[in-house]
């Protein structure tokens, strides 16, 4: 909103010498238009925050997505324990945040490696930063140490999902999303001291890189540094599927995450009360809007293309591989959805598929065991992602959603050159070598002081049954033969190769 000024003096003037006391009568004048425009300027403070609360809800929906997409993928032995660290990533994750987290992200004034200020919320709220902020940005948070928490589910103990999750939220985490989202980061594109990176810092608007990324990579070391499931490949090498219990969980957590990527992605705009310079009815609402179709189209695309993708490979039309592909686009989507035109975002949603099924094949001929495909979905489609923007970002809409450079570089498809391509090469690299300095060795020490795998007996048996008191179902409880008995049984793909781990 354009700011209105009045000045008591030039309305004098104005009033001219036939009007009694003409001073007196400009200030009373003046202070009218002085309040209206204060009521103005807190009306747009009440929409925006309404706007940026109503996207933070929707985001930490997205951790009921999570929890029955976990809940779904693995088998029901190991329900409960999969379901707790869900609680665990929110409860602990806010805790940490509100700590140090949202300090390192966004304190300022900082430095451009991590911010300095604001430590338990201090000096809250201010003309930067309102409660609204710290609650959105709290839900990015604990999305991340979700994405973890699925690839090394079914065999971690759980005093490591609280190191994790804990150490994942309070530093690994905002240290990245203050290089790329804070005005003081070094390769931020909102950065307000210095030059951007490469005359344009990065554009990963909701945060492919900043959030998938950093969360797929965590995984990834976890689920190398602990090894697969017993029973995941056999004595020769071959994959034996392990699959989840519930499809219709799966298919309702697909649907949550879905729900909530309308707060993840439209959301990051925090402000929907800005008006465009083309006035009208064109605004930063306008934005918004595309952002929620873009993110559409490419969770669409990328769903599609899976499944007839998959039928062509394994000849089944597989509902699971369907619900990852979705979100897979979703992921990719996620760092240029403001920036790209939605024609793009089709495209951004079929490469999207390819490369989670390129990732999981990979992931097979390596022996990598991720029960949720996160370390593949998040991490590698969500570095196609970043790729994704730096081709095809729109000199129109960069300049709308970054306007603090105009002329900065885009999509090198687009016309924009190949620096907006450089930076994201950066981003894809610094992002890589951060998240394996620290959650590598932090998993890895946890495995030599031996808090990190369950034994082999308890994995067998499942930690529902081991760890937590009980299964998360309950069959047959009305007969007393079946009270005291273990009451769940699992039939798993049997192989005429005997396996070597049980």
């Amino acid at each position: 909103m354009a700011s209105t000024t009045c000045s008591a003096g030039d309305l004098a003037r104005l009033l001219g010498p036939n009007v009694t006391n003409s001073a007196g009568a400009a200030a009373f004048i003046c202070s009218q238009f002085s309040t209206v425009a204060d009521s103005f300027a807190a009306t747009q403070y009440a929409v925006d925050n309404t706007y940026l609360l109503f996207s933070a809800y929707l985001v930490f929906s997205m951790q009921l997505g999570f929890a029955m997409l976990c809940a779904g993928s693995v088998r029901a032995k190991n329900t409960m324990n999969i379901m707790l660290t869900n609680v665990l990533d929110a409860a602990a994750g806010g805790l940490f945040y509100y700590l140090f987290g949202f300090a390192f992200a966004f304190g300022t004034p900082s430095n451009g490696f991590i911010g300095k200020h604001n430590f338990g919320l201090k000096a809250f709220p201010s003309s930067s930063f309102d409660y609204s902020y710290f609650l959105y940005q709290w839900a990015f948070a604990i999305a991340a140490a979700g994405i973890t928490s699925g690839s090394i589910a079914e065999r971690t103990q759980f005093v490591a999902y609280l190191i994790y999750s804990s150490f994942l939220t309070g530093f690994v985490y905002p240290v990245v999303s203050h290089w790329f989202w804070s005005g003081d980061g070094w390769a931020s594109a909102t950065r307000t001291n210095g030059d951007l990176l490469l005359g344009s810092g990065v554009i990963d608007f909701a945060g492919s890189g900043v959030v998938h990324m950093v969360g797929g990579i965590a995984g990834l070391w976890g689920a190398l540094i602990e090894g697969p499931r017993i029973g995941r490949f056999d004595h020769s090498g071959k994959s034996i599927a392990l699959r989840g219990h519930s499809a219709s969980l799966v298919v309702l957590g697909t649907f949550l995450l879905w729900f909530g990527w309308y707060g993840f992605n439209p959301g990051s705009f925090t402000k929907i009360l800005i008006a465009y310079p083309d006035g009208g009815y064109y605004g930063q609402w306008s934005a918004i809007g595309r952002t929620a179709v873009t993110t559409t189209l490419a969770g669409c695309t990328a769903a599609l293309t899976t499944l007839f993708s998959k039928r062509i490979l394994s000849g089944h039309w597989n509902v699971t591989d369907v619900c990852n592909g979705l979100l897979g686009g979703f992921a990719a989507i996620t760092a240029g959805c403001s920036v790209v035109e939605p024609w793009a975002a089709i495209i951004c949603g079929f490469v999207a598929s390819w490369v989670l099924i390129g990732c999981n094949k990979l992931a097979e001929i390596f022996k990598f065991d991720d029960p949720l495909e996160a370390a593949q979905l998040h991490g590698g489609c969500g570095t196609w992602g970043v790729i994704f923007t730096a081709l095809f970002a729109t000199e129109k809409y960069v300049s709308e959603v970054y306007p603090n450079k105009p002329g900065r570089p885009y999509g090198l498809f687009m016309g924009g050159g190949g620096k907006l391509l450089g930076a994201h090469l950066i981003q894809i690299l610094v992002i890589i070598g951060w998240v394996s300095a620290t959650m590598g060795p932090l998993f890895f020490v946890l495995k030599k002081l031996k808090l990190l795998r369950i034994s082999a007996e308890d994995e067998m048996a499942g930690m529902d049954m081991t760890r937590h008191g009980g299964f998360a179902y309950i069959y047959h409880e009305d007969d007393d033969a079946h009270k005291n008995a273990i009451q769940l049984r699992k039939i798993e793909p049997t192989s005429t190769t005997p396996n070597a781990h049980v």
